[in-house]
């Protein structure tokens, strides 16, 4: 491509940068409902970087816990929420410290086409 060609690309962009990152920040949010003791979706996939979101629609307290310990929220009532991020690549499984047989399983897949190899 020219450096003319490439000025004009990057002058047009703005507006699909814009596009891009709406889209980007949306694809990195994914909400789990809890309700009637279970957490919907029970199997999640996300890309690293995504914060997931439970919220609890229940109407009595559940609570979210890591079973690596490595996140843990307080006792949520009805419409509260609880947020973590999720950096590192991995399965992560997690229930309700308050109703051990309600489980849920995140899966962080590494982000592709932006890593360096060394």
């Amino acid at each position: 491509m020219t450096r003319t060609g490439i000025r004009g690309l990057l002058a047009a962009t703005p507006a699909a940068v814009a596009i891009l990152a709406a889209v980007s920040a949306g694809a990195a949010e994914r909400e789990v409902k809890i309700d009637n003791f279970t957490f919907t979706p029970e199997r999640v996939t996300v890309r690293a970087g995504t914060t997931v979101t439970w919220i609890n629609e229940d109407d009595i307290p559940h609570t979210i816990a890591s079973s690596a310990k490595i996140f843990k929220s307080k006792a949520l009532d009805t419409d509260d929420k609880y947020a973590f991020t999720f950096t590192t690549p991995g399965v992560y499984q997690y229930f309700c410290s308050l109703h051990p047989h309600m489980t849920g399983t995140i899966v962080v897949e590494a982000v592709t086409g932006s890593s360096v190899a060394q």
